[in-house]
């Protein structure tokens, strides 16, 4: 890890405190090991590459102005951490460019280029030297990381006599307390025990009204990004998918999270014979539902969608079932089939769009999903449907509540049920 400091002349405007433009990176995956010469040679005849490209980043462009609080989030995977190795020089973009202007002090990985088998002093010193300060620099910076990590009694001591907590503490103070204009962090926010954490805090806070610092961070925790940033990205397969608001960037993030992890998410059975997706067949080849309203809703207005259908059995009625799920806590909030003796809502015969609204001033803040069934009542004297197709993940709705008003606690808020006491 070094330091970075580039001319000014890159920014006419000199309040930009980094700039990343078009950047793409891809890496080599192997998929056939040669295990000799003649195999590697038997492989190039062949045309056998022996690796498959990986694409991580795909033209990614922004800008942080010099004192943003900036984060970057995005689930495991998306880019986040290849994008910061970009920024702090590790890793070199093949495509678009970096620039920087001041001096970026990297920390990835907390703990990076420290030794056991040295004093915690020493390892300052150490770690100082890797993150491109001189002696004279480190020695004035010394005495605040000591303090803010509280190890005053301990820094004489080998550094393998430390517990992983005291590591961290150290680690981390040596990262915050370098004497850089842009501090890169990630994943450093969850450190420490409960004393240590609000020191960071306060930290954060006063950084974040300090107009010559500049604090790019990488979280998964939302309420860290809603507090700190004041700007934030999400990345999504190498691409950035929201950006500006923090407040609106975490929502989305959630929502994506829910998306990706709900209990509710059907298994595809990669059937290579499946002609259609999951939950599709001849007798219902299309049956989706589609927002309308915007994906994060204020718990005020109802929240509007569309469902399209194509359902062509002859002789029969069909019926829609709607299905409301809370996705993050699990459960089902409303299944419209129930109140229709199980058969749903009666629907039309061909291809149709039919829009929908349900309210969402009762509901809590959550993410939450639709979920779309369509069946037949194939005798006269049924009392159940047959069930002929259903959305799968790719074809349901997810959208989520945010207003301030409204708590994380459970499904229903206190404008829908409040307990009374009578006596």
């Amino acid at each position: 890890m070094t330091t970075f400091n580039r001319s000014t002349e890159l920014f006419p405007n000199n309040h930009v405190a980094l700039s990343v433009s078009h950047v793409a990176k891809s890496f080599r995956l192997p998929t056939e090991q040669a295990s000799g010469l003649k195999q590697a040679f038997l492989n190039w005849t062949k045309g056998i590459k022996g690796y498959r490209e990986q694409q991580v980043l795909r033209d990614i462009s922004f800008e942080v102005n010099k004192g943003d609080f900036f984060g970057i989030v995005g689930k495991n995977g998306s880019g986040k951490s290849t994008l910061l190795k970009i920024i702090s020089g590790i890793y070199s973009p093949e495509k678009g460019h970096v620039a920087v202007n001041g001096t970026l002090v990297p920390f990835i990985e907390l703990g990076v280029g420290f030794n056991p088998e040295l004093t915690g002093r020493e390892n300052v010193y150490l770690n100082g030297a890797l993150l491109g300060f001189s002696r004279t620099q480190i020695d004035s910076m010394y005495d605040e990381i000591v303090e803010f990590a509280e190890l005053g009694d301990f820094m004489d001591q080998k550094l393998k006599n430390y517990s992983s907590g005291m590591q961290v503490r150290l680690a981390f103070s040596v990262a915050i307390k370098a004497q850089g204009d842009i501090l890169v962090l990630d994943e450093v926010l969850a450190v420490g025990d409960e004393a240590f954490q609000k020191k960071c805090d306060r930290f954060f806070k006063q950084v974040k009204d300090d107009p010559t610092k500049t604090i790019i961070l990488v979280t998964h925790s939302m309420n860290a990004v809603k507090k700190y940033c004041n700007k934030a990205i999400l990345i999504k397969d190498g691409e950035i998918v929201a950006s500006g608001e923090p407040k609106n960037v975490a929502d989305q993030y959630s929502l994506e999270n829910a998306q990706e992890l709900n209990i509710y998410k059907t298994k595809n059975t990669k059937n290579p014979h499946l002609v259609r997706p999951e939950g599709l067949n001849s007798r219902v080849p299309l049956l989706q539902i589609t927002p309308v309203s915007s994906k994060i809703c204020d718990g005020i207005d109802p929240f509007i969608f569309d469902v399209e259908y194509e359902f062509d059995v002859e002789d029969y009625p069909g019926y829609l079932g709607l299905i409301l799920q809370d996705a993050r806590r699990g459960g089902q909030i409303y299944d419209a089939d129930a109140q229709s003796n199980y058969f749903g809502l009666p629907i039309e015969k061909g291809h149709h769009k039919i829009r929908y609204s349900i309210p969402t001033n009762l509901l809590n803040n959550g993410e939450y999903r639709l979920f779309a069934t369509i069946r037949m009542k194939a005798d006269n004297e049924a009392e159940r449907p047959e069930y002929v197709a259903f959305t799968n993940d790719d074809f349901c709705c997810y959208f989520a509540i945010r207003n301030e008003k409204n708590t994380e606690n459970g499904i229903l808020n206190d404008r829908a049920i409040k307990f009374t006491q009578i006596g």
